[in-house]
């Protein structure tokens, strides 16, 4: 019997659960950043209510993809890059990491450019707020293992649950809200697009290649299987439903609930929920949210490239080595961090920006999802973690629809 399905004492059961919380978590919560954050306000100032089936549906196939990163990190002890190389050689690793590195630049750029649009809410220079931010991220990756990094990030994403706070204090109309669900303008190029970039703010490239990592890094076994899928579980219902919860608050503050607004720049958004909770409150607590899911994702989506960058190199880099016995994962780490800050110094417009990203990430994702069924699918895994037969055919036609749809949303918006 495989040490995962073996009955585990409630003490050590606990423990094990304890030890696995952190990567689904941590992951789940660097999904609902900035991007998310910009396109779920956009969709409910311009479309009211209209998007929320779809991001509750994308909690299932959310959790389902990252998943299947659990069982090939455990199964195989290896990252997704690796497993790429082994399956189908170097130049396709070297190709996936190039797609991989494009997500994570103009990720790392919406995220930059969020926080330095909050402090630009309160007066501070967009030069200022970079250099200080990148020195801190950077002396904090150098100075702690992964643990320490981990714990960091589960404390800043907490401020993201200030967003379902203030869906709550928005009140929305349940009647308006019902009635808005049943006409979703499918045919509308506008709404595509946007749906587009909710969907590649829910899967990304480097969220999927975190997570692979990061259990590796964290040195996790196949005794962790279960509670490091209920970590992912439970991470996934809350990333999408602050994810909602920032809708609703945006539809509710951009025309009580009615759409029709587009918005253009970070302080526009935050003017929408200083209508719902006054200049002070709605300006402090709106900043504090997006900075958490920024800040987040920042250090994910450079982990991810710091990661990805060693393997190149021919090496596994862990947050566990001194920067001089790791000179490629942390120089990859400074690099991605300085190349996204040039970036956004360059003065482009964080929202168009960030929806761009978005459908780039939805265009990419049918390689990703393909790659990920394929190698859980096939040989890669052990037999008892590999795909039954009857699991394959449930999950290939959700794939396929999830990856089509993004294909097409994102190529019919972008073509109006």
């Amino acid at each position: 019997m495989n040490g995962a399905d073996m009955p585990l004492p409630p003490l050590r059961r606990l423990r094990h659960l304890l030890a696995a919380v952190g990567p689904g978590l941590v992951v789940m919560l660097a999904d609902t950043e900035t991007g998310s954050v910009i396109a779920a306000a956009q969709s409910g100032a311009h479309w009211g209510y209209r998007m929320l089936p779809l991001l509750l549906l994308l909690i299932p196939f959310l959790y389902l993809v990252q998943e299947l990163t659990i069982r090939l990190a455990l199964g195989t002890g290896l990252s997704y890059g690796e497993l790429v190389r082994r399956r189908w050689g170097r130049r396709a690793e070297q190709a996936s990491a190039a797609l991989l590195l494009f997500s994570c630049l103009g990720a790392l750029a919406t995220q930059l450019s969020g926080l330095a649009g909050v402090g630009q809410m309160f007066g501070i220079p967009a030069w200022r707020t970079m250099t200080l931010l990148c020195a801190l991220i950077l002396a904090m990756v150098c100075s702690g293992g992964y643990r320490s990094v981990e714990r960091v990030a589960i404390a800043l994403g907490v401020f993201e649950l200030a967003f379902l706070a203030e869906a709550w204090l928005a009140k929305p109309d349940p009647g308006q809200m019902l009635a808005q669900l049943s006409s979703l303008p499918m045919g509308n190029h506008d709404f595509l697009l946007l749906a587009a970039a909710n969907i590649g703010t829910c899967v990304m490239p480097w969220t999927i290649c975190y997570q692979q990592s990061a259990l590796l890094d964290k040195g996790l076994t196949l005794d962790d299987l279960r509670p490091a899928r209920l970590d992912t579980l439970l991470g996934a219902i809350l990333c999408q439903a602050i994810t909602a919860g920032i809708l609703i608050a945006a539809a509710v503050a951009f025309g009580n609930g009615a759409g029709g607004q587009s918005l253009d720049t970070i302080p526009e958004i935050a003017g929408g929920f200083d209508r719902l909770l006054g200049p002070t409150g709605g300006r402090l607590l709106f900043a504090l949210a997006l900075s958490g899911g920024a800040l987040v994702a920042t250090i994910v989506v450079c982990l991810s490239s710091a990661w990805t960058l060693g393997e190149l190199a021919g090496q596994r880099d862990s947050l566990e080595k001194h920067p001089l016995q790791a000179p490629w994962f942390y120089g990859g780490f400074a690099a991605m961090l300085a190349g996204a800050g040039a970036l956004v110094s360059s003065g482009v417009n964080l929202v168009k920006l960030s929806i761009a990203t978005s459908v780039a990430n939805a265009l990419l994702l049918p390689a990703m999802l393909a790659g990920l069924y394929w190698l859980a699918g096939g040989d890669a895994l052990p037999p008892p973690l590999r795909l039954s037969r009857r699991y394959k055919m449930m999950l290939a036609p959700l794939l396929l629809l999830a990856a089509g749809f993004s294909l097409y949303a994102g190529i019919a918006g972008s073509l109006d």
